[in-house]
């Protein structure tokens, strides 16, 4: 058998983790020597401590290391390994959304982009015929899987609409999750209600603060930040939800510095 300092440099793990997974009933010396107290491990642990290792090195905590451990089961091993799988994958999926918004910050400072100028005109928005589809989604930037869905039931029911869309959304603050979003396209004539799918009409608005947005959606930030800035410098409130009308997109452009968006937000004038 080996003393502790020989294991661990054999195992490149330190003395200090070795003591630690002792203390925790993780991984056990082969015996201690009733007399010194000194830890002795064997060669046929080094298997078992470098799977303990690349669990480690995976993300797993002490608890489902070990629960691992103790069961001893390869069916167990691939249902933790699993379920580490999509941890790892959601947390791509965050990292490259602030990577994303990195660089876009960075774009914005180079262009100036956080200063542009924008005109804003007060105006009115007449009552249109919609079909609506709103629903819970996991993040704004996931708004287009309603288009889709709104797209494909047009498609597949034959509904013809005209050029009339707009997202708007309905939580009462911002949300980091599981946003409440409804998205609206103009029809000839309202149908049945079907699985989700609404017909109505949508309420006149008697004033609204709009703008429009040339370029890729993340300029959204600072044109909503410039609009807010101007509704409370020009002494008015905001009274109803804001809206994102899509004009010029994906759809009809390659070239996102073609896009086009108007952001429309209902407003009234302070007492």
């Amino acid at each position: 058998m080996f003393k502790i300092g020989d294991f661990s440099k054999l195992t490149k793990v330190s003395i200090r983790m070795l003591r630690y997974y002792d203390e925790v009933g993780l991984f056990k010396p082969e015996g201690i020597d009733d007399f010194t107290g000194y830890r002795y491990y064997s060669a046929k642990q080094i298997l078992e401590l470098n799977l303990i290792v690349a669990l480690r090195d995976m993300g797993f905590n002490v608890a489902d290391i070990a629960l691992f451990i103790k069961e001893r089961s390869k069916e167990k091993l691939e249902e933790i390994l699993k379920v580490k799988s999509e941890e790892v994958e959601n947390n791509i999926r965050a990292e490259q959304i602030k990577l994303e918004r990195i660089n876009s910050t960075i774009k914005d400072m180079k262009e100036e982009r956080v200063n542009m100028k924008y005109n804003v005109t007060l105006k009115e928005i007449p009552s249109h015929k919609v079909i609506s589809l709103r629903d819970t989604i996991p993040a704004y930037t996931a708004e287009g899987m309603l288009w889709a869905r709104l797209s494909e039931y047009l498609m597949k029911r034959n509904i013809p609409c005209n050029d009339f869309a707009y997202a708007t959304y309905h939580d009462e603050g911002y949300k980091e999750g599981q946003v409440d979003v409804e998205v609206v396209m103009g029809v000839y004539s309202l149908m049945k209600d079907d699985s989700g799918f609404v017909f109505k009409e949508t309420e006149a608005v008697e004033q609204a603060a709009s703008i429009l947005v040339p370029g890729e959606y993340s300029n959204l930030t600072g044109a909503y930040n410039f609009l807010a800035n101007w509704i409370e410098e020009n002494g008015f409130a905001m009274c109803g939800n804001p809206r994102q009308v899509a004009i010029k997109g994906p759809w009809n452009e390659t070239n996102t510095e073609d896009y086009l968006s108007e952001i429309q937000i209902p407003v009234k004038k302070q007492q």
